[in-house]
């Protein structure tokens, strides 16, 4: 493996380790390709990931071959190929448990007015790497000498944790506004810091991310949320304007301080918040299915002690903490005296998640479970120092559903006073509120709460088909089992038919 000689020497031994179990494989497709007369090399994220010592889940390649010509070099040698975008030049492949994307040498830009990039296939590498979006993406490995390619510096910028780009920012970005996006995500993901002249440009040219579709734009955003340092790349984008764009609602947390008028600074304090509930996630167990997944997971059954996990990195959490207080801006009333009330902001705050969410064609189930969260943030704090009755403590539960782990660490993360004496009083009583739900949950079988009548007992009891009048018997049911507890059957029974007695249907049926 041939290097530069300004290459960081630790970096490349990393890189060479990381990819040792990859060798056979990469030296294999590369002979074949050669074979063939045309020319591989392993690229962009695959590279960057073996320098820093990261997974790399797919190999990118790219290649001299037109379309056709890859899917007649793989064949024969590859368990599968499809079409992953032939007008764009990508062909993917599976070998064994290894995924292959190889596309053909490209040179592309994006026409002013147009969503969709103007595609041009390249002839040589060189100019293929100049196109890409950044120096730390823009290094290749030729295939199959294993000879090191880095025209601009994205090792010696990987090695200081630079974003820079390939050419300049502003034709970069103007060939595909989302790599403004990706800018923010490389700072939430790879703790790199975009360079003076990036930052200018993304500032210069945010509104243009409008042209981008929604889908792209939010595949962005979630990988940013699910990184390690969100906070990071979420400040990018409000420093350079993209938030505006994608997220208006984060940057207006920025209400101005006023001497007669001090509160909190409802930005920081949102972002601090995610960085807590960050940090209360739970670890993964070996068979966590869909951790960090794009759409909110109903827990399957599992233990009771369990049952409450949120292994990290979690997207609705993360969400839900970034979002919890973005109604505060549209509810802010200045009291006499000189205080400052938000007043019913967690329900104007879910309205506006679910408007913005949607908007950004997230999924049904991911904007439910979002917008609930952010809906139920402030039930705490009717608590007091343990007043609710545990009728309250049932409703609780019971609102949050499945939610409510996620619950439990928003709540938590959402304490961020300085006032050291306060904060443990809040997390003492939320100790203690968690206490008493493990014990109803102990004595009650808490989490599956329904009445001791299903549907068809009901119907059969006061005579009735199915239908809204059912529905509302099951609703009085459910609404005093919560205010009391376990009824029994026979318990149950009375109290249907004493509720019944009141109902006017009930009147009619007898005069008939």
């Amino acid at each position: 493996m041939s290097t530069p000689p300004t290459a960081d020497a630790a970096l490349l031994l990393r890189a060479l380790q990381h990819l040792r179990p990859t060798l056979p494989l990469l030296t294999e497709v590369g002979e074949l390709f050669t074979a063939a007369g045309h020319e591989l090399a392993l690229v962009g994220g695959p590279v960057r990931d073996a320098f820093l010592g990261r997974p790399s889940p797919d190999l990118d390649f790219t290649t001299s071959a037109r379309p056709d010509e890859i899917e007649q070099v793989l064949a024969g040698w590859a368990d599968t190929t499809w079409d992953v975008g032939r007008d764009f030049g990508t062909i993917g492949a599976r070998r064994g448990d290894r995924t292959l994307e190889i596309t053909t040498y490209r040179a592309d830009a994006y026409d002013e007015d147009s969503r969709k990039p103007v595609v041009a296939f390249g002839d040589n590498l060189e100019d293929d790497l100049v196109r890409r979006d950044f120096t730390v993406n823009a290094m290749a490995l030729r295939l199959p000498d294993l000879t090191f390619t880095d025209p601009h510096d994205g090792l010696g910028d990987l090695a200081r944790r630079a974003l820079r780009t390939p050419h300049t920012p502003e034709v970069s970005f103007s060939d595909d506004p989302l790599r403004m996006m990706r800018a923010a995500r490389f700072a939430a993901q790879l703790g790199l810091v975009p360079a003076p002249e990036v930052l200018a440009a993304m500032t210069g040219m945010a509104s243009r991310l409008a042209i981008v579709s929604a889908e792209r734009v939010r595949e962005e955003l979630v990988k940013l949320v699910l990184g390690a340092d969100p906070r990071a790349g979420l400040e990018v984008m409000v420093d350079t304007g993209l938030a505006d764009q994608v997220l208006p609602e984060l940057p207006a947390l920025r209400l101005e301080v006023d001497e007669h008028h001090r509160h909190k600074d409802v930005y920081e304090h949102s972002l601090t918040v995610l960085d807590q509930a960050i940090a209360l996630e739970d670890p993964p167990l070996p068979d966590d299915a869909g951790a960090g997944d794009t759409r909110a997971q109903a827990p399957a059954e599992q233990d009771p002690s369990e049952e409450d996990r949120v292994p990290g990195p979690d997207l609705v959490l993360r969400l839900a903490a970034l979002l919890h207080d973005i109604g505060k801006p549209a509810t802010r009333r200045f009291e006499p005296g000189g205080g400052v009330s938000f007043h019913h902001h967690e329900l104007v705050g879910a309205r506006m998640t679910r408007s913005r969410l949607k908007a950004l064609r997230f999924d049904k189930e991911t904007v439910r479970a979002v917008s609930r969260l952010v809906e139920l943030h402030l039930r705490f704090h009717g608590y007091g120092s343990g007043e609710w009755t545990d009728s309250a403590v049932r409703r609780y539960v019971t609102d949050a559903g499945p939610l409510l782990g996620r619950l439990h660490k928003l709540t938590r993360s959402d304490s961020t006073t300085r006032n050291r004496r306060k904060a443990a009083r809040l997390a003492a009583t939320y100790d203690h509120l968690e206490e008493r739900i493990e014990r109803l949950r102990t004595e009650e079988e808490l989490r599956a709460v329904r009445p001791e009548l299903d549907g068809n007992q009901i119907g059969e009891v006061l005579g009735i088909p199915p239908g809204p009048l059912l529905g509302r018997a099951y609703k009085h049911l459910l609404a005093v089992r919560l205010d009391q507890g376990p009824l029994g059957e026979d318990g149950a029974r009375r109290e249907l038919l004493r509720w019944w007695a009141r109902q006017p249907e009930s009147q009619a049926s007898a005069t008939d």
